[in-house]
């Protein structure tokens, strides 16, 4: 990608908080570091992609801009995006899954609601109330699709604070609301229904579709960053194994690798002839790559089959075959012609 004819292309990162933290550093370690200069602005600018401005956002406000089109791209979680991309299409979501900030949105109720246990229970509460069911969310479009599809008669109260206190302090019966160890219900004396979660958020980036269909220049960005996410994500959690080997031929090596079950690698191994001084035996290096859950059992498989010097690196990138994702990004472009 010719990163100097990119101009007037911008995305929006979450400004405070976890998702903040973690989004510039799931970035910088796909090699997009983010430069801002000042601390208290909210601009800044990406070293290795020249004429891309970032900007910082609400995450709510970030799905706003991008359906908007003020903005190109967005990094929020799936759950402001549902909540708040609109049914029009203009929001394209470009890598559902990336790694980090991970929460529910579920339903909880008080603790002392016995018999309510799941979704079923809920409804038969509801329906011996004399009233509608009064939830506390920030959600109400995913909060009130997710009642309407199972029959729960309900009134959507509006709170911008601190949801957990509404059932103790009587303005809400039960909550809709961001779940991730479950603590925080736990110590308001509330509890998450069995099946009651709505959406299973993590980070997310997302995309205007008109700016991609009408910019060359948001198109060629959104490539390089879906080629810089799956690359790190595929390459995250993996090790590269290399170790000497004698053997007959690499053919040989490769059949003895291949009656294991983890030392294979992405396709296979890599093998190669090593230069020794005095050449007595054929030496060979093998190359593989392996799940780090899996590197004692790798080295282990590697050594019985006559592996030593066994050297481990992590693994920063994993580039193969153009990434799904923007194959699928090109497919949705096409489709909506």
């Amino acid at each position: 990608m010719d990163n100097t004819e990119i101009t007037q292309v911008r995305i929006s990162l979450p400004s405070k908080g976890r998702l903040a933290e973690e989004s510039i550093a799931f970035l910088d370690a796909c090699g997009l570091s983010i430069y801002k200069p000042n601390p208290r602005q909210y601009q800044a600018t990406i070293k290795d992609l020249p004429g891309v401005t970032v900007l910082f956002q609400r995450p709510g406000d970030i799905v706003t801009s991008v359906r908007d089109g003020s903005v190109d791209f967005g990094l929020s979680g799936l759950d402001v995006i549902e909540e708040r991309k609109g049914d029009n299409g203009d929001v394209l979501v470009l890598h559902e899954a990336l790694g980090f900030g991970a929460c529910a949105l579920a339903l909880a109720v008080p603790e002392n609601w016995i018999e309510v246990v799941d979704v079923a229970s809920l409804r038969q509460y509801a329906v011996s109330l004399s009233r509608p069911l009064r939830i506390a969310t920030k959600y109400p479009v995913l909060t009130g699709r997710f009642l309407d599809q199972n029959g729960i008669v309900y009134t959507l109260i509006s709170a911008e604070g601190t949801l957990e206190t509404a059932p103790a302090i009587g303005y809400a019966d039960m909550i809709c609301d961001l779940v991730s160890s479950g603590q925080t219900l736990r110590d308001n004396r509330l509890r998450q229904l069995a099946d009651g979660v709505i959406v299973t958020s993590q980070a997310a980036l997302i995309a205007n579709i008109h700016s991609l269909r009408e910019n060359p220049q948001v198109l060629n960005v959104a490539h390089y960053l879906l080629e810089s996410f799956e690359a790190h994500l595929r390459a995250e959690g993996n090790l590269a194994i290399f170790a000497n080997m004698r053997g007959k031929s690499p053919e040989s090596i490769g059949e003895m690798i291949f009656a294991k079950t983890s030392i294979g690698g992405l396709q296979g191994p890599t093998i190669s002839r090593v230069v020794v001084r005095e050449q007595t035996e054929n030496w060979f290096a093998v190359n593989v790559i392996v799940h780090r859950s899996e590197l004692f059992k790798a080295i282990n498989e590697l050594r019985a089959i006559g592996g030593s010097g066994v050297v481990v690196m992590p693994v920063t990138y994993i580039f193969e075959e153009e990434p799904p994702r923007y194959k699928a990004m090109l497919a949705a472009l096409e489709s909506g012609k």
